[in-house]
């Protein structure tokens, strides 16, 4: 198996995972750093448990969903494209888990880590959407509209957490 999508279809079901999985872990980041009351580790296995249980419920819906619609379990190469698609979930634990380690070594505090690592991932929404923009050939000015609300999007999910966890 490459790294290399092997369809139009996979690229696009592994980018919307990609993004999904980066709002998620937003939202896992800034509940951390809100709740006050959680150490280096404690912080790392949360991100970990978050990005391996997205994942799981990943592979667990996109199985149900094959056995409904194929009557069979994904096999072969259907299991590999599966596998390929959701892996962004897990992917989206690395520059938290980064970060998370970097305050570990006392380079920054954790909460700095974890908003760090938030707007990070907001910046990360702004490049998809600006990326978006150009690929669909409509200007520089709608790709940085669609940036601007990608990063909305993930602004908002960040401030509604926050909030949500005081």
């Amino acid at each position: 198996m490459t790294d290399v999508p092997t369809t139009v279809e996979e690229a696009a079901a592994r980018l919307k995972e990609r993004l999904y999985a980066t709002i998620t872990m937003i939202s896992v980041v800034i509940g951390l750093g809100a709740s006050g009351h959680v150490d280096a580790v404690g912080a790392a296995a949360t991100v970990i448990t978050a990005s391996v249980g997205l994942w799981l419920a990943a592979l667990v819906a996109d199985q149900q969903a094959h056995r409904v619609v194929h009557g069979a379990l994904a096999t072969g190469r259907e299991l590999r494209s599966v596998l390929f698609v959701n892996s962004p979930l897990l992917l989206s634990a690395v520059g938290p888990l980064l970060l998370i380690g970097i305050s570990a070594l006392g380079v920054m505090a954790l909460s700095t880590a974890l908003v760090t690592a938030a707007a990070v991932n907001v910046a990360t929404l702004f490049a998809w959407g600006c990326y978006g923009g150009i690929r669909m050939g409509s200007g520089t000015l709608f790709a940085l509209v669609a940036g601007v609300i990608d990063a909305a999007i993930g602004t908002a999910v960040a401030l509604v957490k926050a909030v949500a966890s005081h």
